[in-house]
């Protein structure tokens, strides 16, 4: 194949027919000829590659930053270098955190051995949710559902240490596996923190136990996916119903929002769970707790910790062979702590302001397809319709980065004390995010720092972000031809559109409110359209016998045949003179947008996966869509009968 700019030819595998399987058809050879790094449970030609050069660009800024000399009375950005190079400095100083963390988490453990009567716990439990894990329960804060203007809080179910629900309650051989190697685990974790063999395998399990109750109790990440289910305000008063045993009052005033009483309640069914597990004698509390503090700063402890936390959340979890080297695990935790002063430096290095241009020119290109689609759909009413396109002009774009840095002047950054300065930064967002309570509502915001490389569309504020880090090759390049860009950006950008209006999103209105703006005729007609969407992934193979769970990748699924729908309209609108090699234009852009996809992964990942993320597997993110859209068929002459023409298409957006 002679690619055009922006394509790889090599990665083509010629033997597979693209109406048969076009994933395998533009990925296959990539996939043979490239392994998964050691240090990694999946490898992707898109995300994972962008990654890659993200970090090194990272650690180039952190490297220098921790060499400079200290600026006395510091202000501004010039502090935020400091603290990001002291940051960075202090977490691949090794031998002093082998010295000192050790100390410090006895300190953070004899808070817990400190309580000795119920009315003790909700203070403890305040100073763990600020800086150090989420036990029993999470608190935060949100936007009113039924009000996007307002702030309020937001109680919900967490406490777990397995990635979800079913992992504690499935029967079969694989889940009754992981809960041995995670009880082990727990007990390992007991001994290195000082415990005598025999006493951390009792800890291990209350600490299952506990757990177990509240899986019992938590809602599914399906039912988890209707804003209905998680939407009930019963303010303080419904909280302290729920669990009446717990010092509501007294935790509030511990996490700093006293005065806080406009609460959303998201599963009230769990809290009644939380109440039964109060009941537990006070010594298996504690255990469960010296458990998450435990599991909340190990990967800010000695190399035993580590080690050991790596060897079940990495090894067994999801198959990786080895840990990351140092280094890239300090630029992860640097972003995560301090992630916009990081963005700030990377940035200025990695994305211009033509970049930004060219960006928001194609969202605005992506929109008009998305206009233009809503007039063609023949089962959506006049109304409707009207007011989908109301919302779809209300939707706010940002790119690259704030407009507005985030102040860390409340992260305190020592250079020789890492997980002091991994709790500080802790207790620095959870203070950032729960002083929003009562406040109006920050829409200039953002949830992902610059050099993230994903996207994101928010329902409550109606708006997309596309940070700096995924407006890079092979997604956005700017020596790639037309259609290989729309095909793999203008694709993204048609993704986040589209989840405004996917089962989830279509739920909110223009101004972000849970309100119902359908017609009862054409809300019923979208759930039809809906329901052929989860039956086709339903049929969908994850890993072995495991299925891919069409219910709960419902949303994405809908958002990638939608997102690939509008933006094939806007390049077809905006196509101009393109030479594409041997390949027309058309299959220029359904080749950019199936190799920005190409990806290895683990077996166990895919499992987790399977379990717990709303998107499906890459090969079906390619397949699925496509096989739904006449367009592609045309671009490579597919017949019906092929694999790649599916006989009853789906089609919402």
């Amino acid at each position: 194949m002679d690619a055009p700019a922006g394509l790889d030819a090599a990665a083509v595998d010629p033997s597979v027919s693209p109406c048969d399987d076009f994933y395998r058809y533009a990925c296959g050879n990539w996939m043979k000829a490239t392994p998964i790094p050691a240090d990694q449970s999946r490898w992707g030609r898109g995300f994972s590659e962008i990654q890659k050069r993200n970090e090194e660009v990272q650690k180039q800024i952190l490297e220098e930053l921790a060499k400079a000399k200290p600026v006395k009375k510091a202000k501004g950005e010039a502090l935020d270098k400091q603290k990001i190079g002291d940051y960075y400095g202090a977490c691949m100083d090794e031998a002093t955190v082998e010295k000192t963390s050790g100390p410090a988490l006895k300190a953070l453990l004899k808070k817990i051995d400190g309580m000795k009567k119920p009315k003790d716990l909700p203070g403890v439990l305040a100073f763990m949710h600020l800086s150090v894990a989420n036990a029993f329960f999470g608190f935060g804060s949100q936007q009113d559902f039924q009000d996007s203007t307002l702030v309020i809080g937001v109680a919900d179910q967490a406490g777990l240490g397995l990635p979800d629900k079913d992992y504690y309650l499935k029967d079969d051989e694989k889940s009754k596996m992981l809960r041995a190697a995670y009880g082990d685990h727990v007990a390992k974790m007991f001994t290195i923190a000082g415990d005598k063999p025999e006493v951390a395998k009792s800890n291990a399990d209350v600490v299952m136990k506990i757990e177990t109750e509240l899986a019992k109790a938590s809602m599914s990440r399906v039912d988890r996916r209707d804003p209905k289910k998680i939407y009930h305000r019963l303010e303080l008063a419904g909280l302290e119903k729920a669990a009446p045993s717990f010092d509501w009052k007294a935790y509030l005033k511990g996490i700093g929002v006293a005065k806080v009483t406009q609460i959303n309640v998201a599963v009230p069914e769990f809290f009644a769970g939380f109440e039964a597990v109060l009941k537990m004698p006070m010594p298996e509390l504690k255990t469960y707790l010296k458990w998450h503090t435990l599991n909340g700063v190990a990967n800010f402890l000695g190399k035993s910790a580590v080690d050991e936390h790596f060897a079940f959340y990495g090894k067994t979890l999801t198959g990786t062979a080895e840990l990351k080297p140092r280094w890239k695990r300090c630029v992860a935790y640097t972003d995560q702590a301090l992630g916009e002063a990081l963005g700030r430096e990377f940035v200025q290095k990695t994305f211009g302001a033509d970049g930004k241009s060219e960006t928001q020119k194609l969202i605005t290109e992506v929109e008009a397809a998305m206009d233009k689609d809503i007039d063609t759909i023949d089962w959506m009413d006049q109304a409707t319709k009207a007011a989908a396109k109301v919302k779809l002009a209300a939707i706010a774009n940002k790119v690259g980065y704030p407009d507005k840095w985030r102040d860390y002047s409340k992260v305190k950054v020592g250079p020789k004390t890492f997980l002091a300065n991994a709790l500080s930064a802790g207790k620095a967002a959870t203070d950032h995010d729960l002083q929003k309570i009562g406040k109006p509502v920050d829409k200039n915001e953002w949830g992902m720092t610059p050099p993230t490389v994903n996207a994101y569309y928010d329902a409550s504020l109606n708006q997309m972000v596309f940070p700096a880090g995924i407006l890079q090759p092979p997604f956005y390049n700017k020596a790639a031809v037309k259609p290989v860009n729309y095909g793999a950006i203008g694709m993204v950008m048609g993704h986040e559109i589209t989840h405004g209006f996917d089962d989830e999103g279509r739920q909110f209105d223009e101004k972000g409110n849970l309100r119902d703006w359908w017609s009862p005729e054409v809300g019923k007609k979208f759930e039809e359209r809906a329901q052929c969407v989860v039956e086709q992934y339903n049929g969908y193979t994850a890993v072995d016998a495991v299925k891919v769970n069409g219910q709960l990748t419902l949303g994405e699924n809908i958002a990638d045949l939608g997102g690939l729908k509008v933006a094939y309209a806007a390049y077809m609108a905006h196509r101009g003179d393109q030479k594409a090699g041997s390949l027309t234009d058309a299959q220029a852009f359904f080749m950019g947008y199936a190799q920005s996809w190409c990806m290895n992964q683990r077996d166990e990942i895919k499992r987790v996966l399977a379990n717990v993320d709303p998107h499906s597997p890459p090969e079906f993110r390619v397949n699925g869509p496509l096989s739904n859209l006449p367009e592609f068929a045309e671009a490579f002459q597919c017949k019906a009968g092929n694999k790649m023409v599916r006989p009853n298409r789906c089609t919402v957006w």
